[in-house]
């Protein structure tokens, strides 16, 4: 019974009934018209979650790091630089893949807890007048330290700068769940995956590239085959793909999608702000504090939190999954056991999460944390009583 229990990480998500229903079909012919009109409203579906008025939509047999691959390799040649600041975990693994790539990479070291240091970028596009910067990587969520930057200021930083570069974003935990806008804010490539927002089991990179973006791959010259979005083209059109595609993932991501909008995008939004709000709530009952340096930056999907002076995080989440069965999220790289995640992305609800409160301050009650029982959980409460009246009222 304990497998019962909802996960709180970053990802996977929980998957909803609906969602494992969806994937679990019969075996088709990839390469029917039974196909085609399985795959078509998943793409098209997507573009609406993205808010895309052009360009075209891809998914892959992948995660958000194949994502990542698929977008510099068909933009991008060997010498080429790239522009990004390094602020946590997952903007750390974009600049190493593009380094493993033959890229040149121009990185804005940034401490962690910290978001994207958008006058930087924009200096840094200014003062690069040959324009050799092709590039400017963006993580909108920063899974590692629950930090979302802001990718319309971002746009406009360029756009100050006057600078042509292509704006790729990694909205792995963010797209689905926050606010995403690819076209307003001239998006050029965005990556997320099938485990976030999407509720979905792993495997389906999706991407949103532009049209600035697909003219860009006439030039590109790494290397890529399996990624190459030119194959993907070519089988799209024809009602297909160029090899064997995850056909019960893509029939899920249909589901998904009519379940996000039934709900409709901005209660999906809503409803994650009002779960995050209410954790941040619990921890500071607790005492203790966001990873994330302001308020400004506080992610509606994750929350980081910092362990107190001579505690490890780390062993938060291994005695909560020991003792509990109960999943929550450890600290990665530089924030390894300085800190322990709790996820609330996805599948989840006001009682669910009451639920992983419940569990966290057990857990670090245990340790000897300096925290009382209880605390945490009747703050959230309390938050969500009206939150979620209001919420309820404004449906009506």
């Amino acid at each position: 019974m304990h497998a019962q229990n909802p996960v709180f990480i970053p990802g996977p998500t929980n998957i909803p009934d609906a969602i494992r229903k969806a994937c679990d079909i019969a075996t088709i012919d990839h390469r029917s018209p039974a196909f085609a009109r399985m795959f078509r409203p998943a793409i098209a579906g997507v573009k609406r979650v993205l808010k895309m008025d052009a360009g075209e939509v891809f998914l892959l047999p992948a995660t958000g790091t194949g994502g990542w691959e698929t977008a510099i390799t068909n933009t991008l040649s060997a010498g080429d630089t790239v522009l990004a600041a390094r602020f946590g975990m997952f903007s750390h693994r974009w600049i190493d893949m593009c380094n493993r790539h033959g890229l040149k990479t121009q990185v804005l070291e940034t401490p962690w807890g910290q978001g994207m240091p958008l006058e930087r970028i924009e200096a840094a596009l200014r003062a690069d007048t040959g324009h050799a910067i092709k590039a400017v990587l963006a993580t909108h969520n920063e899974t590692a330290t629950g930090v979302k930057s802001d990718i319309a200021g971002l746009r406009r930083a360029m756009d100050a700068a006057g600078h042509p570069a292509l704006l790729m974003v990694d909205g792995v935990s963010s797209i689905a769940s926050i606010p995403f806008e690819f076209s307003r804010w001239g998006v050029d490539i965005a990556v997320t995956g099938s485990q976030k927002g999407f509720m979905l089991p792993p495997g389906l990179a999706i991407l949103g590239v532009s049209d600035k973006a697909l003219a860009a791959m006439a030039t590109a010259t790494l290397p890529r085959t399996y990624f190459d979005l030119r194959d993907q083209q070519k089988g799209y059109a024809a009602g297909g793909y160029p090899y064997t595609p995850p056909v019960g993932l893509i029939a899920g991501l249909s589901k998904a999608i009519e379940m996000l909008e039934d709900e409709g995008l901005d209660n999906v939004y809503a409803r994650h702000h009002r779960l995050a709000e209410g954790v941040r709530r619990a921890v500071a009952a607790w005492g203790l504090k966001p990873c994330a340096a302001s308020p400004d930056l506080y992610s509606d999907t994750v929350t980081a939190i910092l362990a107190p002076e001579g505690f490890d995080g780390t062993a938060v989440v291994t005695l909560a999954a020991q003792k509990y069965n109960t999943a929550f999220g450890v600290g990665l790289g530089e924030v390894a056991g300085k800190l322990w995640r709790f996820g609330h992305l996805g599948m989840l609800s006001d009682v669910m999460v009451l639920a992983g409160l419940a569990t966290a301050e057990m857990a670090m009650a245990d340790l000897g944390w300096p925290i009382k029982l209880g605390a945490g959980v009747a703050a959230a409460q309390d938050y969500f009583r009206g939150a979620t009246a209001a919420a309820q009222q404004d449906a009506a």
